[in-house]
């Protein structure tokens, strides 16, 4: 794989409960309103479940998802083809955390920062309608 590997880790505070949180990265329907840059190339279940596999297309790029791990306040994804690593969610009320490593030629920080503040403006925009 070309790239070089990278790793970042974001904490941010969203106006939300844990619950609403939970269901915005588990919930695909839900993903698709907030996550940037293109859509799923496979088939959705109504919610991750440990074992499903998906690809999600940014651009030319593809990028295989393993879930790994679902827990209450918790999803873990193994990344491969586009990106060759894991990425990693945890939250509470109040708050998300996303951690991401892995070899690539993708912009990891930016991407995962435009997507933590895409998804908190999701959520506070549902909270106030």
């Amino acid at each position: 794989m070309l790239g070089n590997f990278q790793k970042s880790q974001l904490r941010i505070e969203i106006e939300a409960s844990a619950t609403a949180i939970r269901e915005s990265l588990l919930r695909p329907e839900k993903m698709e309103k907030w996550l940037l840059a293109g859509g799923f190339a496979s088939k959705m279940p109504e919610e991750l479940q440990s074992g499903f596999e998906f690809t999600r297309n940014i651009g030319p790029i593809s990028i295989h998802h393993h879930v790994d791990v679902v827990g209450p306040n918790c999803l873990r994804l193994l990344l491969s083809q586009g990106i060759d690593g894991f990425h990693e969610w945890y939250w509470g009320e109040g708050w998300v955390q996303s951690r991401i490593e892995g070899l690539t030629i993708l912009p990891l920080a930016l991407g995962q920062t435009l997507n933590l503040l895409s998804l908190r403006q999701f959520l506070e925009n549902q909270a106030h309608n």
